[in-house]
């Protein structure tokens, strides 16, 4: 496929460099050529220093011929000229990057088609969402949800208290109300099958139903685990915002920022109810004076990964039992996760997983990139006469580093054993090793 991406920030880069890997003809265009020359020769892509919105570098770009145009540029006006000029030179779909939360709106997604952008993408909603899950649950690293909550997803951390250590998948109970999707041991990602088994350390993550959820908190060993009531902020970021539209309503909440004036935007900004402190949230005097000892989540949202890992750090050594850091260094994932600081958000991964699904032929509502490991999962909607549907599923033969973990069907989610026969029409979530999904959609076509 020929894609194209405007903007090399952050977010381009990533998508740039995970797309090229895949084979895709990749252009990247941004008016910075300091930004353009910081790419990695190894990586196999064409790159464009001049503005997205000049007609004339998109021809260049050979936007007549590209299957995607990805606008992500810092520019909201910028990335939205640049979709409707893509789309009238001729790419077949185009998304456009937006900070602005009322065009996401149902009753607006028209209007845009009509302007020539397929879809819209809000980094830092998105990214908002992820931690809004992830405080769900005390007990959990992730959260997601399938088909309106009918299956979920969610990570554990596995200690040495956890009932179902050391044992061999296949003789867990049969009956078992979950599956077991996939497992991230140490710097190791593994789709697991029968004979595996599961270690202390092990980040776990299990598909279930929600009725099933006091189950794994249970052989988890998270029993003693408290919801959460009182969270705290530290960093007064648009995520952080965002962050606070959704959770407010639900629990008591502190937003810990260094700078005044932003302190004085952010009180407009969020809801009545929340409390906004000038203040450094890397110090224990105002932590204390501000009541660490009786928050039961701390986030961190700085715009400095090292800031935010070693801020979760000392709030865990000050009684915090949930932290959630978030680390936009790809690098810096796996040494949080091996820190054990707790939940990781990183707006990159998010977003690509959201620009990745547009890239399928097959009938996808749903991709997800597993943060800490390296794995995706999909939801696919089958259909009519698909491979899929020809055979029970352990006779599918699906490739290594693939498995189904579950099903939607007449909106009821089951989880799927080798006699389930899937039908056209069922939402099916899969889960494999990263850059597996493009292989396994002709399975679901």
């Amino acid at each position: 496929m020929r894609i194209i991406i405007a903007g090399a920030g952050a977010v381009g880069t990533h998508l740039a460099k995970m797309l090229s890997d895949e084979q895709h003809d990749i252009v990247l265009i941004d008016a910075s050529e300091e930004r353009l020359a910081n790419l990695d020769s190894n990586f196999d892509l064409m790159t464009i220093a001049a503005r997205p919105t000049s007609i004339g570098s998109l021809k260049d770009a050979g936007i007549a011929d590209a299957d995607l145009f990805v606008a992500v540029t810092p520019e909201e006006s910028t990335n939205i000229t640049s979709c409707m000029l893509a789309h009238s030179l001729g790419a077949k779909k185009t998304v456009a990057r937006i900070d602005n939360y009322e065009y996401l709106q149902p009753k607006n997604k028209e209007f845009f088609e009509g302007l020539g952008i397929n879809a819209l993408i809000y980094p830092e909603m998105l990214a908002a969402k992820e931690i809004a899950d992830s405080l769900h649950l005390s007990w959990i690293r992730q959260w997601w949800e399938f088909s309106g909550g009918a299956l979920v997803v969610l990570g554990v951390k596995l200690r040495d208290n956890a009932l179902i250590l050391d044992t061999p998948i296949f003789q867990l109970k049969k009956e078992q109300p979950y599956h077991i999707v996939a497992i991230k041991r140490q710097s190791e990602t593994i789709i697991p099958s029968g004979p595996d088994e599961l270690k202390a350390g092990d980040l776990v993550y299990f598909m279930t139903t929600k009725r099933s959820l006091p189950y794994i908190r249970h052989i988890t060993g998270k029993d003693e685990y408290e919801s959460i009531r009182n969270v705290m902020i530290m960093g007064g970021s648009r995520i952080a915002v965002r962050s606070a539209q959704l959770i407010s309503n639900d629990m008591s909440l502190k937003i810990i920022e260094s700078d005044l004036n932003r302190c004085h935007w952010l009180t407009e900004m969020v809801n009545d109810n929340v409390m906004v402190i000038n203040g450094d949230g890397r110090d224990h005097e105002l932590l204390t004076e501000e009541g660490i000892d009786n928050i039961d989540a701390f986030v961190a949202l700085t715009d400095s990964a090292e800031t935010n890992i070693l801020a979760c750090l000392s709030a865990k050594r000050m009684g915090v039992f949930k932290t959630i850091a978030e680390v936009e260094n790809i690098d810096y994932i796996s040494m949080a996760e091996s820190l054990d600081i707790g939940s990781v958000i990183n707006k990159k991964k998010i977003t690509a997983s959201y620009i990745y699904q547009l890239l399928l032929d097959a009938d996808v509502s749903n991709v997800k990139c597993l943060t800490f490991a390296n794995a995706d999962v999909a939801e696919f909607i089958v259909k009519e006469g698909a491979r899929i549907t020809r055979s029970q599923v352990k006779d599918i033969s699906l490739p290594k580093g693939v498995t189904i973990g579950g099903l939607v069907r007449n909106g009821e989610g089951v989880l799927v054993t080798g006699t389930t026969q899937i039908q056209a029409g069922d939402h099916v979530v899969v889960f494999c090793l990263a850059s597996m999904i493009k292989r396994i959609e002709k399975y679901f076509n």
